[in-house]
């Protein structure tokens, strides 16, 4: 909850960034306060702490103070932010879906403010495409390679630190590096951003938009964190991802035209021959 307060503060509006400071300057109090006191005590008004609470995707006051408690004590559970342990099957199994379709839902508000056709112009022109990752993003880094090379162009997978720095420092101008990262608060992704940067090779951010990785790239597509990441591996963030990189292949299949389509035609080929 408190990092959700965090990443949309900088969206507010005034009024609204005194009640966010003020939350988490004061969590424990803010648990357990009135609507009235919060307002008070932030010297706003009771329908702005409501628009605040709404803004940072809760459905009013009361889930502020739910979500609040949640966060200052031992998760319920570490299998998942939805699911509680008395949950049935059934129930569980809703839940995971359910906030899996609202990441997408919530990514797909937001395209208008991604770089995809800037990116698609680099991504052709590429002399070779490096996809970061550490942890479940590097499962989503290695299956963009298994798509993208299809396309015909020269592709790797970076799932270290030392890999994902020192391809930085080797990159040139016409190399594309994709660093995946929900928080982005890994410092070496910063370090391999500038330093890739200043080779004149172009870094493509799928991350948080308030993180220093999301400054030091040349383009961001803006990923809010939905997931806890420290107690809970991601699940819908890792899912907005793989269809953000889906919806990009896709782009720069058609960006490509004819040869890219009868590379990924080929490729197929290959494969129904090997299983005759």
């Amino acid at each position: 909850m408190l990092n959700q307060v965090r990443q949309v503060l900088p969206q507010l509006s005034p009024s609204e960034g005194r009640v966010a400071q003020w939350v988490l300057d004061h969590p424990k109090e803010a648990a357990g306060a009135t609507l009235a006191l919060v307002a008070r005590e932030c010297g706003t008004s009771e329908p702005t702490v409501l628009r605040f609470c709404r803004r940072v995707g809760l459905s009013g006051f009361r889930e502020l103070g739910i979500r609040l408690t949640e966060a200052l004590s031992h998760p319920v559970s570490y299998v998942h932010r939805d699911v509680c342990p008395d949950d049935s099957s059934s129930d569980a199994v809703l839940k995971v879906m359910d906030a899996s379709i609202q990441s997408l839902i919530d990514m797909r508000a937001n395209l208008s403010a991604m770089p995809i056709d800037q990116s698609v112009a680099i991504l052709s022109k590429a002399r070779q495409i490096a996809f970061g990752g550490l942890g479940a993003s590097g499962h989503v880094a290695r299956d963009a390679c298994h798509k993208f090379f299809r396309l015909g162009i020269p592709c790797s997978t970076l799932v270290d630190t030392p890999m994902i720095l020192q391809f930085a420092a080797i990159a040139q101008s016409s190399d594309v590096m994709v660093l995946l990262s929900h928080t982005g608060r890994w410092p070496e992704f910063a370090t391999a951003a500038r330093l890739a940067t200043s080779r004149g090779a172009t870094v493509i951010a799928i991350t948080n938009p308030d993180s220093e990785l999301a400054r030091d790239a040349s383009l961001v597509f803006p990923c809010q964190v939905i997931e806890d990441t420290s107690i809970y591996t991601p699940m819908s963030s890792r899912l907005a991802q793989l269809a953000l990189l889906d919806a990009l292949h896709v782009a720069l299949a058609l960006a490509c035209g004819e040869p890219a389509a009868d590379r990924l035609r080929i490729s197929k080929d290959a494969l129904h021959a090997q299983a005759v």
